[in-house]
């Protein structure tokens, strides 16, 4: 098929390269100079693994192309995806601008049957809005269909995820537009589900807020371990047996971040709002959220007794392993934190460290996580990536000044690095 992908972020990026992988021809548009002209020398501009050898490969087979003009790949496709950025407004609300822009724009380049697929995050009620928006332009209804494709990528296994979905999710007006989209996804094999625009659009909210629902659950679950002497690992796993239950975020840890559970669960409130309904189950999940953090970081100021003139090593910036994304990541608010009261901070990630620093050039940004360790008051675990785990212990303790572990994520046995010296604090324990 010929499909155009509008957006090369996250979403759009790896969607636009998995469709070409499986065939299709694909264009992906972005309006950034920079952007295109990484792309078109097969340098993705995001981190993802496995991303880079099939955009190089799709490249030199001539499945993918890279665009500048929305009209052009418009026109020569039979479906366009809109995929580009909804973050929150000030008042929670996703900001709508790029998809209307987008929506503008498609429009304008209609010249035959098109299938317009809403693959953006978006507040229920969008799918209405973008057929509005093509329909102010003129375009008769015969010449095109706007479908709700919510994505259900993790950042970190995008490619796998895209490749071998659990569900597809299709949400349409007219049977004939999904069985476009059915098509097209036909060569993953995954289960499908063809439903209406609006079901479509709450799907992925609703799936969303109750993943983070769970982890804020268990980290609520984790501060009556802290106050009563339980291990919060232990009752997740004896939890997490249950079939009914089910072990996934159940890992207690400084919650969630990241560019979709924030925005998507805020979104899901406000639409209930607008609905006429007072979601105190959401606000609840997103204040036990807010509160995990700040919680952590007491308990290190209250060890240390006090953070003026204290050097702290950090482990991890990006806001979970496998990706150099730091929108609303803990690391943020932990360098805020203690730079505000007055610590040196040190700083190690695999690949997040670039765009921290340009919003922290304080922090000291290390080679390694020895170095990081290098004369610190105390490690400050954030982000588990693989080589954290793989830490010699006793040779970490060996280059700090006092060896302190504040376990952000559960990673160690504290009974390893108790025997390299240690003294380990950690989530619900």
């Amino acid at each position: 098929m010929k499909v155009a992908v509008v957006g090369t972020g996250y979403v759009g990026l790896v969607t636009g390269v998995v469709l070409a992988e499986l065939g299709n021809d694909v264009i992906c548009v972005d309006n950034n100079p920079e952007k295109v002209a990484k792309l078109r020398s097969g340098v993705p501009t995001i981190y993802e693994p496995g991303l880079e050898e099939i955009l190089k490969r799709v490249l030199k087979e001539g499945f993918l192309t890279i665009s500048d003009s929305i009209a052009d790949a418009t026109r020569a496709s039979d479906i366009v995806f809109i995929a580009v950025g909804t973050p929150p407004g000030p008042d929670g609300s996703p900001d709508m601008t790029a998809v209307q822009a987008v929506a503008h724009s498609i429009a304008e380049a209609i010249d035959k049957p098109t299938v317009v697929v809403n693959k953006s995050t978006v507040p229920v009620g969008s799918g209405d809005m973008v057929e509005e928006i093509i329909r102010s332009h003129g375009v008769d209804s015969s010449l095109f269909d706007v479908v709700s494709n919510p994505e259900f990528l993790r950042e970190g296994s995008a490619i796998q995820d895209t490749l071998k979905p659990e569900r597809v999710v299709i949400g349409s007006k007219r049977r004939e537009a999904a069985v476009k989209l059915v098509e097209l996804y036909a060569p993953l094999g995954a289960p499908m589900q063809i439903t209406d625009l609006n079901s479509a659009e709450l799907i992925k909210y609703a799936s969303n807020t109750f993943l983070a629902m769970k982890i804020s659950f268990i980290n609520a679950i984790s501060r009556v371990c802290e106050l009563c002497g339980a291990d919060v690992g232990d009752v997740a796993k004896g939890m997490g047996s249950d079939s009914r239950i089910g072990p996934q975020f159940l890992n207690a840890g400084l919650g969630w971040g990241g560019s979709c559970f924030p925005k998507d669960v805020q979104g899901l409130l406000i639409t209930a709002q607008k609905c006429g309904y007072d979601f105190g189950l959401v606000r609840e999940v997103i204040d036990i959220n807010d509160v995990q953090t700040p919680h952590f970081l007491d308990r290190i100021e209250e060890r240390l007794g006090g953070l003026n003139g204290k050097t702290i090593g950090i482990l991890g910036l990006a806001f979970k392993p496998n990706t150099d994304d730091i929108r609303d990541a803990r690391s943020l608010l932990v360098i805020d934190h203690f730079l505000k009261k007055g610590a040196k901070v040190q700083a190690y990630d695999p690949v997040a460290m670039e765009p921290v620093s340009k919003i922290h050039p304080e922090v000291q940004y290390t080679q390694n996580a020895y170095e990081v360790a290098d004369s610190a008051d105390v490690i400050v675990l954030i982000t588990e990536w693989n080589e954290f785990k793989q830490l010699d212990m006793d040779r970490l303790a060996a280059c700090m000044k006092q060896p302190i572990l504040f376990d952000g994520r559960r990673v160690y046995s504290r009974a390893i690095v108790e025997r390299a010296g240690f003294e380990y604090y950690t989530i619900g324990a």
